[in-house]
């Protein structure tokens, strides 16, 4: 396990290197004047020229780049230039928000995915199997700002259960951050059941058809477990690669939800560094959320090789 574990460490750092040459890219290869681009109507002869040298903009691409990597290797991401803020506490005092509510998401997205799969995978062909895979590609098709609107009209409005916008804080209210994260988690979670049930449903399918599911239940095992132990475990590959593949579109989907919901994230800092040209800050939160995307598919690697040993041993 630890050689595996290494092998995959070794492939990690290339990648990396790329998406810091990706992110630095993006403000980099802007057409025209960066300078210019971020001053906006402020932008005067004297500011421009202040601004390229304190950027390096008068500098070889290479050698900014270099330059910028080896700030970021010693945790200089940079400062917004026009609140002074650095790049490090803008991404920390946000980073919480957005982890709660992608981690709040997925887990009710499994919560609610997992058990309708197995359900439509032992009622293969059912009538409640056809209504749940026809609701699930129904609700596929709903955007999530359409289910942000439809679920404030509901718990806000009509029913007066959940606030429609804000955020509190877990450390001065933990009931009051679970009420204010409850909507964005069900906007998002709602997206994801779907697809997870959908692709757990057909490898559950194709796993309970195998001699050895057959062979437990000669055995006489109880059917809950043959379902939960025999059969999902094996059934969790694509299942654990879907819903890595999903926090990137969890993190795309926060650009949304956070913003309707007044939430102080990762999503509302990238919207307001776009709005006020702040590329510093832009280039900054990309870095993270590419880097944390890597981070979560190396993780997702490891748990194949828990799910399947033979993956570790290079015979899968």
């Amino acid at each position: 396990m630890a050689r595996f574990v290494g092998r995959r460490l070794l492939y990690l750092l290339p990648v990396l290197l790329a998406v810091t040459l990706l992110t630095f890219l993006i403000a980099a290869l802007l057409p025209g004047d960066l300078a210019y681009t971020m001053l906006g109507d402020q932008a005067t002869p004297e500011k421009i020229a202040a601004l390229r040298a304190t950027m390096g903009l008068d500098l070889p691409i290479w050698q900014r780049y270099l330059h910028w990597l080896g700030g970021v290797l010693q945790g200089d991401f940079g400062r917004s230039f026009r609140t002074g803020e650095t790049v490090l506490s803008a991404v920390a005092d946000r980073m919480p928000v957005s982890l709660e509510l992608m981690v709040a998401a997925e887990v009710l997205g499994l919560v609610i995915g997992i058990p309708l799969a197995i359900l439509c995978a032992v009622k293969q062909g059912s009538a409640i199997d056809r209504f749940l895979t026809g609701l699930a590609f129904a609700k596929l098709s709903l955007p999530s700002f359409m289910v942000a609107i439809l679920l404030i009209y509901l718990f806000a409005v009509q029913l007066n259960w959940l606030p429609a916008t804000g955020y509190v804080p877990f450390t001065e209210d933990p009931l009051g951050n679970l009420r204010s994260f409850l909507l964005p988690a069900m906007t998002l979670a709602f997206a994801e059941w779907p697809v997870l049930m959908r692709v757990l449903r057909s490898d559950m399918i194709a796993t309970l058809q195998e001699d050895y599911i057959a062979m437990a239940k000669a055995k006489g095992l109880k059917p809950a477990r043959i379902l939960l132990v025999h059969a999902l475990k094996p059934s969790s590959l694509t299942l654990v690669t879907v819903t890595g593949i999903n926090i990137g579109r969890l993190i795309g989907g926060a650009l949304i939800v956070e913003t309707i919901f007044a939430l102080p994230g990762l999503g509302r800092l990238l919207v307001a560094a776009i709005y006020s040209r702040d590329f510093i800050i832009l280039q900054g939160v990309v870095l993270f959320v590419a880097v944390g995307f890597v981070i979560v598919n190396f993780i997702v690697d490891m748990l194949y090789a828990v799910l399947d040993p033979r993956i570790r041993h290079g015979r899968a």
